[in-house]
């Protein structure tokens, strides 16, 4: 009987191990929390004098062996995590500079290396991230810029990824230096252009607007397009 009982405990013990969370992302979280304001303004300047804590975080990253047994939101959040920490990275190896477009190559250039493979912000973007069906995670990533979605001051995380990723959605939305909606006119992001077919996944870019907006946009509403500032985001 005792032999059937721990056999069941060990049985239970490996069960909620192959179901908990793979990666912890707090270090990122107190990193964000010290040197990201509450409207998304990074302290390169600070981060690139202390950064012990990012360049281990990065360590960790590098590391980490994402795979098919990690859970959809697990993985969507590794993969936002580490593009927007290796991009303050980036900017960090760089700073100062007015713009990630001073950079030569920014988003092709290949600096980041997890599970033995050398990649770039690109790599992870377009062929993981968009791969993944999920079109929140543009107001996720952020490209160290104004017009970018601001870089949430907490680490995203598997078990409120759903949460944030509204939130995130919601806030882009109703920040009308970066959106200016009315029911029948929208003056949007360049990203709602530039990524266009992920909004339309499940139906038009309006239906998908109207998910994260209390307007009641009409479906015949006017559209334009803001202009996007590249200056840095600090």
């Amino acid at each position: 009987m005792m032999k059937v009982y721990f056999s069941f405990i060990f049985c239970l013990f490996l069960n909620l191990s192959a179901h908990s969370q793979n990666f912890d992302h707090s270090l990122w979280t107190s990193i964000l929390q010290k040197y990201v304001t509450n409207d998304g303004r990074v302290d390169y300047k600070s981060i690139q004098s202390h950064p012990e804590n990012l360049n281990i975080y990065l360590q960790k990253l590098s590391k980490a062996k994402p795979n098919k047994t990690w859970s959809k939101n697990e993985t969507l959040a590794f993969w936002i995590n580490a593009y927007n920490a290796f991009t303050v990275k980036l900017i960090i190896d760089n700073y100062p500079v007015k713009s990630i477009k001073d950079i030569k190559n920014p988003w092709d250039k290949k600096f980041i290396i997890i599970n033995g493979q050398t990649m770039s912000l690109n790599h992870i973007e377009h062929d993981i991230l968009r791969k993944m069906d999920e079109p929140r995670i543009h107001f996720a990533i952020v490209c160290a810029s104004v017009s970018c979605p601001k870089l949430q001051n907490e680490a995203f995380t598997a078990s409120e990824l759903n949460t944030q990723l509204t939130n995130a959605a919601i806030e882009f939305l109703s920040d009308s230096t970066k959106n200016t909606i009315s029911k029948n006119s929208l003056e949007l992001s360049k990203i709602f252009q530039w990524f266009k077919k992920d909004f339309k996944q499940h139906g038009s870019l309006i239906d998908f607007l109207n998910q994260y907006t209390h307007i009641g946009i009409s479906g015949s509403a006017t559209i334009k397009f803001k202009d996007y500032n590249w200056n840095l985001n600090d």
